[in-house]
């Protein structure tokens, strides 16, 4: 699910300025006709952080810049967008952007997956908008769910409800990413130097 790219193709002026064009996910919702902004709002309503994930992204040290290219009409970033803006809402550090994948082509060419233009597809920088990291676009829990789904002996129904469980794994599986990369930054040599830690 992660994958590594080369300094120039996802530069820190690039990703920048992608950053700043992005919307809060407020925003980017309120791009999406009622009936799917409701789908959104939905999902969001139905999970919350437990105590020790609020602590854990509490501890977080280092401002960690993210980068969502999404589509507000994706049932995959319909169950999984709202689970980032939860886990960027606990911490000041984190700052979460979207952008709409069709709208920044030249994003979403940069950071395609098995050659798709698949979403969500998140973009981890650090504070100063060096690339750092890349998922999308779905987390392992996801990927099981699907598989078990499509690769088993039953379908299920269009708009069939999320499990609550599929919804907390699915959380928990982002919410290692962003630790993942939040240590990543704490032991960067560059940043300790920098802030002298």
């Amino acid at each position: 699910m992660s994958t590594a790219t080369t300094p120039h193709v996802l530069d820190a002026e690039f990703l920048e300025s992608k950053h700043h064009a992005g919307l809060s996910f407020d925003a980017y919702v309120a791009t999406a006709k009622p009936e799917k902004q409701q789908a959104w709002r939905a999902v969001y309503d139905k999970i919350t952080l437990t105590e020790p994930q609020k602590s854990l992204i509490g501890s977080f040290t280092r401002p960690m810049r993210v980068l969502v290219t999404s589509g507000v009409w994706c049932g995959d970033c319909v169950q999984q967008c709202p689970l980032l803006e939860r886990i960027a809402e606990a911490s000041d550090l984190i700052d979460l952007k979207f952008v709409d994948r069709d709208e920044h082509a030249d994003l979403s060419q940069r950071i395609q997956i098995c050659q798709g233009l698949r979403v969500p597809t998140v973009v981890f920088m650090a504070e100063d908008y060096e690339f750092i990291g890349l998922m999308g676009d779905r987390s392992l829990t996801r990927y099981r769910a699907m598989a078990a789904q499509q690769l088993g002996a039953h379908c299920p129904l269009p708009g069939a409800p999320i499990p609550t469980d599929e919804l907390r794994a699915t959380m928990q599986d982002w919410l290692n990413e962003f630790e993942r990369l939040q240590l990543l930054l704490r032991l960067s040599p560059r940043l300790r130097q920098k802030h002298g830690d």
